[in-house]
């Protein structure tokens, strides 16, 4: 296959693919004919776990360390799950942060709803965020203290 055919095979784009090619995720031989590069099924094998772990979260480096212990013959899956176990938290984290902020946008459109719009004079650029208090409290972690701690 080309790498617009594997590409289309893995429902991903082509520069996808030559990035992955690039990071050694992939592999392909060259054409002695024309220099193009030809991947085997393998290919779309590796391409398609590629798109499944990338779905989990896993980063292009995890990824590489996975298929490296793969092509070892080694069974990665201790690998994944230790993984996963230190990228859970740091995404738990990430979504509570991006709770607190969806709290500060609402917060924000409700203080603005009824506010006049104002016209950059050179000191302003747009009165509505100058306006906003930069030390607003985290309302997320303010309302779990209030309900006990649940939500």
């Amino acid at each position: 296959m080309k790498v617009a055919e594997l590409a289309r095979a893995g429902g991903v784009t082509a520069e996808t693919v030559r990035h992955y090619t690039r990071q050694g995720l992939i592999t392909a031989r060259r054409d002695p004919v024309n220099n193009y590069q030809r991947f085997d099924e393998q290919a779309l094998v590796r391409l398609k776990f590629i798109s499944q772990a990338r779905q989990l979260g896993f980063s292009l480096a995890d990824i590489k360390q996975i298929l490296e212990q793969a092509d070892q013959h080694d069974s990665p899956c201790p690998l994944v799950r230790d993984l996963l176990r230190q990228h859970l938290p740091r995404v738990r984290e990430r979504i509570r942060e991006l709770e607190a902020l969806a709290e500060r946008m609402e917060h924000a459109l409700d203080c603005w709803q009824d506010l006049p719009d104002g016209v950059p004079d050179g000191n302003s650029v747009c009165c509505l965020i100058e306006g906003f208090p930069q030390d607003m409290p985290d309302t997320a972690s303010t309302s779990k203290r209030r309900d006990g701690g649940q939500s």
